[in-house]
């Protein structure tokens, strides 16, 4: 099952860096309170600690989103992202496992549960031989 797609794994690379870059990355740079309130977090009076923890994480997603579209164009680094992106996902599937059983995050995050289980799946599937 690991790699079944491994042919496709460079345009996958593509293909997600560009979706994630621009859907997920950027707006968690650029407008991180934005973000966070589309994603029905409940808001601090005091945002600051809040945007620039959403623009530090937002930078790394954006240099991975880079590095992402520059492997898929390339094919230069293609099974070293894989080796960071699969990690990645695991961590963030369980990060918001936990945050569903603490019960401290909207359910728009607890939903994100299945989207990172299943962005370790594919990444699985496309893992290049």
């Amino acid at each position: 099952m690991i790699g079944i797609w491994a042919e496709h794994a460079q345009r996958f690379l593509l293909v997600f860096g560009i979706v994630g870059g621009f859907a997920f990355a950027l707006p968690i740079f650029l407008a991180p309170m934005a973000w966070a309130r589309a994603f029905r977090w409940n808001l601090p009076v005091d945002t600051d600690l809040a945007i620039y923890f959403g623009r530090c994480l937002g930078v790394l997603a954006v240099v991975l989103a880079g590095a992402q579209i520059r492997a898929g164009l390339t094919g230069d680094g293609v099974v070293l992202l894989f080796q960071i992106m699969i990690p990645v996902f695991i961590g963030m599937t369980l990060v918001h496992v936990v945050g569903a059983i603490q019960r401290i995050q909207p359910t728009t995050e607890t939903i994100e549960i299945a989207f990172w289980a299943g962005l370790l799946l594919l990444g699985l599937l496309f893992y290049p031989g």
